[in-house]
């Protein structure tokens, strides 16, 4: 049994809700001690209602021991038994006790396992396996979690653009929040499992951190507004001035914009995209490329929220007219400058092809696939980014730019550590460690910026 200290690094519900998936897939027995226990205060320690809820269906479906599995509790052991291969029905449905709980934490945390679950087949599918129906009851649009927006414009196009085999069709039945008066929220997934055999492999490896120069280039900016609907005009007037001022000749787009039902809800989303980018599918030949995704294109992709609510008290009179003093920004002019800095941040400061974000939720699937990936959210120079992906022979001797071996370089680039490591955020690195803990075959190289998988494929049942 593998001990994790949930202290470490973040020391939040990512480190256990990345630990449970990743023993669920690999089924191996971990042991988490002071589980959230750098979260004091109001939010508090232990284990809260969306991470008993995904833990309780992962041991359902694997079959698995656990104790400590309540809420505020500290300590948790979880072995699992049974394979996702074994995994028989396509039809699940999870319920959060609390309508707060965000249903996107909880599908991160069973989604990995369900990837792998493609044990089922129907006489009529071949070695197609049958698609996963997956329901979540619990908040949608939550404080402290990625919303059902991030997951479906930035989080599942990355991956089902990146990686050969992912492709879950989603649906929004309705809204979950956690401000304003709560309700439980329902959200629909269909996930379509990779066939027993078949590992998570890399669409086009090489374009992950060789295409872009050092500054990266957005076409478009996708708006959201979720809002009270006397917001929505004065938000979307806020919204086209500072990103034309930021991003200079970009299309801007907006995506959606929704009565949120309450003052006490406001949310905006923008995501920059980059121009398209051609895919040379190295996978192309194989028939679960066309199965499962045929995508040939993609697009660098930088998220930015806000979740807020119109202030209790009333706002600062305006001052009279020929006083010389301006205007105070309105709650719309407040919440736009917020998020379009930040955009701009992510974007042209940091300079990477993910946003921070994005970075550490694609940790568990690089280091499940087969192959090189590399997803840096800081700017690196393009021959950094060459002397990333070079590989090398044992001497040390450069055989070419080789996507399909792993880099065996010179430098003290191979990770392995007591604790979180590399560039990126503390999520970012805490990520990277629980993959370490858990999969003795990943290998981090160059501060973390790539990753040789350690390619986990179910090839059966039993």
């Amino acid at each position: 049994m593998i001990e994790l200290d949930g202290r470490t690094g973040e020391g939040g519900g990512q480190l256990v809700r990345m630990a449970c998936a990743l023993a669920a897939v690999v089924g191996q027995p971990i042991r988490i001690t002071n589980v959230r226990g750098n979260r004091g205060g109001a939010r508090g320690g232990g284990l809260k209602a969306q991470h008993v809820s995904a833990i309780e269906w992962l041991a359902k479906a694997t079959d698995a021991s656990v104790t400590g599995l309540n809420i505020g509790s500290h300590t948790l052991e979880f072995e699992p038994r049974n394979k996702a291969s074994a995994l028989q029905s396509r039809s699940f449905k999870i319920t959060a006790e609390s309508p707060a709980s965000s249903t996107m934490l909880i599908f991160q945390a069973v989604f990995p396992f369900l990837l792998f679950a493609g044990g089922e087949t129907s006489s009529s599918s071949g070695d197609t396996p049958l698609p996963i129906n997956l329901e979540i009851l619990g908040g949608t649009n939550v404080s402290f979690s990625l919303s059902y927006e991030y997951l479906d414009q930035v989080l599942l196009p990355a991956l089902e653009e990146n990686f050969v085999g992912i492709r879950v069709d989603r649906e929004l039945k309705s809204r979950g929040w956690s401000l304003g008066k709560s309700h439980h929220g329902h959200v629909i997934l269909k996930i379509h499992p990779l066939p027993l055999g078949q590992p998570l492999r890399l669409r086009d490896p090489q374009l992950l951190s060789l295409n872009n120069a050092s500054t990266p280039v957005v076409e478009t900016v996708d708006i959201t507004i979720l809002a009270p609907t006397t917001m929505h005009a004065s938000l979307s007037d806020a919204l086209t001035k500072d990103l034309d001022e930021l991003f200079p000749n970009i299309a801007i787009n907006f995506k959606l914009i929704e009565e949120s039902g309450s003052e006490a809800r406001i949310y905006v989303l923008l995501v920059a995209l980059s121009p398209l980018i051609q895919i040379q599918d190295q996978n192309k030949d194989n028939q679960e490329s066309s199965s499962q995704n045929s995508a040939q294109t993609r697009r660098h992709r930088w998220g930015r929220d806000i979740l807020t609510s119109t202030p209790k008290k009333p706002p600062p009179k305006k001052p009279k007219k020929g006083s010389g003093a301006a205007a105070p920004p309105s709650l719309s002019e407040k919440i736009s400058s917020q998020v379009c800095k930040d955009l701009y941040e992510e974007v042209h400061t940091t300079g990477g092809v993910v946003d921070e974000h994005l970075q550490d939720q694609l940790v568990i699937f690089q280091a499940l696939a087969e192959g090189v990936s590399s997803f840096p959210s800081i700017s690196t120079s393009l021959e950094q980014r060459m002397e990333d992906l070079t590989v090398e022979d044992n001497n040390g001797k450069e055989k070419g730019k080789r996507m399909d071996q792993p880099p065996q370089l010179h430098k003290d680039n191979k990770k392995k550590t007591q604790g979180p490591f590399g560039e990126g955020s503390l999520h970012t690195t805490t990520a990277r460690w629980v993959t370490n803990e858990l999969l003795p075959g990943v290998t981090w190289y160059n501060d973390g910026r790539v990753c040789q998988g350690v390619g986990i494929r179910m090839e059966n049942k039993e």
